[in-house]
């Protein structure tokens, strides 16, 4: 049975968006030249691959078995390609990167227009994306996430600053009112900004002095999704609501403008900085390849 990767391409895209019209828009072409795609291999395997209405696109139960399995192949077929026109001095194609709202904030900022002027033939698809995903599955070349959160099958490499800190901080006007917390334990009798992961668990506030770890776990009038809505609970905390606790790198500006005041600064717990990561059994792709080794020529922020 003869199947055309394009077929098998093109009901991979119309998976991973979501619907025809999106898909359509990624790949530049037509919704109805992808509809006839999926069709021809639904014709020729003789199963529907793909449930559709007025409204979604959702992968029968032998379609996700198939697209399951059409990630990681088309993604390797994609890098033998690249991987030739890497010979040639030419990087080119498209690099598809998953990140945290935080690496899309305060990462990749100092690094990505350099970049593309460095390879003005590659084209960088960022898709941001707090919870952790199958990089593979979701068509993406490489990611970025924190040490924590690495699967012990990935290649990591360092981006960004290689240490950072999470800090506390509030308004002049909330800290004249309530005042100044001396320790850890006294952000239990103050209003706090809390964050709520993906998964619904709310992280601890962890503090650092000579040593001694302080875990609280404060209360307050505000709680946001991390990622998605942080700026929510920095606007509310420039505004006088509560105390807020982030990376500092988001708060800096804040700080340095005096509508924030930093809050425990002495108990600020530094960790290390984030990870470019990507599959280690697979050839990689000529615009990965292109990124890793711009970033590993890039010197730490910090010591510039």
């Amino acid at each position: 049975m003869k199947i055309d990767l394009n077929d098998l391409a093109a009901l991979a895209a119309v998976a991973r968006a979501g619907g025809f019209r999106e898909a359509a828009r990624t790949l530049n072409t037509s919704a109805s030249a992808l509809s006839d795609a999926v069709r021809r291999l639904e014709e020729r395997l003789g199963v529907r691959l793909l449930n559709r209405t007025t409204r979604s696109v959702a992968p029968t139960e032998s379609g996700a078995a198939l697209i399951g399995r059409l990630g990681p192949a088309l993604s390797e077929l994609e890098a033998a390609v690249d991987a030739v026109k890497e010979l040639q001095g030419r990087p080119a194609g498209t690099l598809r990167l998953n990140v945290p709202i935080s690496a899309a904030r305060l990462v990749l900022p100092a690094i990505v227009p350099r970049f593309l002027a460095a390879y003005p033939a590659v084209k960088l698809d960022v898709v941001v994306d707090d919870s952790f995903v199958d990089l593979l599955q979701e068509g993406c070349d490489a990611g970025i996430r924190y040490d924590e959160s690495l699967a012990q099958d990935m290649i990591a490499v360092p981006i960004g600053p290689r240490v950072q800190k999470l800090a506390t901080a509030a308004s002049p006007a909330y800290l004249d009112r309530r005042g100044r917390p001396g320790h850890p334990h006294d952000l239990m009798r103050h209003d706090c900004l809390l964050g709520r992961f993906p998964s619904g668990s709310m992280p601890a506030w962890q503090f650092e002095k000579d040593g001694k770890v302080v875990r609280v776990q404060p209360t307050g009038p505000l709680t946001v999704r991390i990622g998605a809505a942080v700026d929510l609970a920095v606007d509310a905390a420039i505004a006088g609501s509560g105390i807020v606790y982030l990376f500092e790198d988001w708060l800096r500006p804040h700080i340095d403008s005096g509508a924030l005041e930093p809050v425990l600064e002495h108990w600020w717990q530094p960790f290390s900085g984030p990870f470019l990561y990507y599959p280690g059994r697979r050839l990689v792709p000529a615009p990965l390849r292109a990124f890793i080794d711009f970033i590993k020529a890039e010197p730490d922020p910090l010591t510039k």
